[in-house]
């Protein structure tokens, strides 16, 4: 390829001289590379963020005037501010976060859904769907989630082992309000996402045999 410095033209064939003004071409060997500018796309997406956050603090004050003009019984103003949290939460922390990683992203997304919910279901009266089918559902969410990953990262399958082992422990408060607090009623998909939790990890140490040990022993320092 070569380039004429006077019309500032590329010409693709090996002729000598410009087509165009005949002034004597000079080979272009060199290739630029491009690359995106990643910092200039980041900074776009910050100012988009903080317009939303901007925009989601007006909304909410005109919600809270309306709640409080025109109450009915239930400060629905409460489920939209924290709805705007939430969404700012995923875009900061889930979007624009590149320091954390996906599993802390999935696990911290996915409870404060769950808790999210949980605020609805007291704010427009309590009645429980809240802690008997969307906690134990999203429990069984994030197990989904560690299974895809795993088959999709299957050279490092074994790193996602002590997120099951969080699992476990979160998939048992459920069973805990059951038997303890008598808060949760639906005893079966709660039972149905701790059995779960404890086949995956076990399922997981099973098959993954001796690299799943290892990763357990360099996990807690056990020689």
């Amino acid at each position: 390829m070569s380039r004429c410095k006077q019309c500032g033209i590329e010409v693709l064939d090996n002729t000598a001289a410009c087509p165009l003004c005949k002034f004597v071409l000079e080979q272009n060997d060199n290739k630029k590379r491009s690359y995106p500018d990643i910092r200039f796309r980041v900074k776009k997406l910050n100012f988009a963020v903080r317009i939303i956050l901007f925009i989601s603090i007006i909304i909410e004050v005109l919600c809270v005037y309306i709640n409080y003009k025109f109450y009915d019984g239930i400060w629905w103003s409460i489920i939209t501010g924290t709805g705007f949290a939430y969404v700012y939460f995923i875009l900061r922390f889930a979007v624009l976060n590149e320091g954390a990683g996906y599993k802390t992203k999935i696990v911290s997304v996915t409870l404060l859904g769950i808790l999210y919910v949980i605020l609805i279901d007291c704010v427009v009266g309590y009645h429980g769907w809240s802690v008997n089918f969307v906690l134990p559902g999203g429990f069984l969410f994030v197990d989904a989630a560690i299974v895809a990953l795993m088959f999709i990262n299957r050279r490092n399958w074994q790193s996602y082992i002590m997120l099951e082992i969080f699992m476990v422990f979160l998939s048992a408060i459920p069973l805990a309000l059951i038997f303890f607090f008598d808060i949760v009623t639906e005893t079966f998909i709660s039972g149905f996402a701790f059995t779960v939790s404890v086949l995956l990890f076990l399922g997981t140490v099973i098959v993954g045999d001796r690299r799943a040990r290892m990763e357990l022993r360099r996990r807690f320092h056990v020689r």
